[in-house]
């Protein structure tokens, strides 16, 4: 695998963020919210997103979930590996999400949150993928929406590789691998689902 061209660079991702950090400005009004960041895909984007707040006062916290188990493929169950530490009863609550893939991760999740009686669950994400399925997964700031690329950067990795990078690349299977490269990258790659 090889980074490919840059899809949403340095510049225009801070423009993105200030954009939703306003939006929930706008409809937070002054009230407190809780961000809760889902790792490690997050972590770029929550922290950016927390400092353009200017008049919602936040906490911080973080959950961590796999879909995946011992297999590559997603299993459809949710497994959480790190558990909030704050309790959400009362609170607005606004998940940030790196990117929604499927959406199936994200669906427990609010599932999950929805027990515990939170005043509200909002969802933030930097970036939505344009894929069959998941176009009634609930958005509430959304930053980006692009096409079904596998992408890196600015939390986003590939094997844990490329988070550190301060735009959002394509990842591209190198010239020689042709299908089987392609195949075989699909086979190792943690979705998003997974990428925490």
């Amino acid at each position: 695998m090889k980074l490919g061209q840059t899809l949403i660079d340095a510049a225009t991702l801070d423009a993105g963020v200030a954009r939703i950090a306003a939006e929930i400005d706008r409809d937070q009004a002054g009230r407190p919210a809780l961000l809760v960041g889902i790792l490690k895909g997050s972590i770029f984007f929550l922290c950016d997103l927390a400092k353009k707040l200017e008049t919602t006062p936040v906490s911080l916290d973080f959950l961590q979930v796999s879909s995946y188990g011992s297999g590559t493929k997603s299993s459809g169950n949710v497994r959480l590996q790190r558990d909030l530490s704050t309790d959400v009863a009362g609170r607005d609550v606004i998940i940030v999400e790196d990117i929604v893939d499927t959406g199936r991760t994200l669906t427990k999740i609010i599932e999950l949150l929805g027990t515990r009686h939170p005043k509200s669950v909002k969802i933030c994400a930097l970036l939505k993928k344009k894929i069959a399925g998941n176009e009634g997964i609930p958005v509430d700031y959304l930053g980006f929406t692009i096409d079904d690329h596998f992408v890196v950067g600015y939390g986003l990795d590939y094997a844990e590789m490329y988070r550190n990078l301060p735009f959002i690349g394509i990842l591209e299977p190198e010239p020689e691998a042709g299908n089987e490269g392609r195949e075989a990258a699909n086979a190792k790659r943690e979705t998003a689902e997974s990428r925490r």
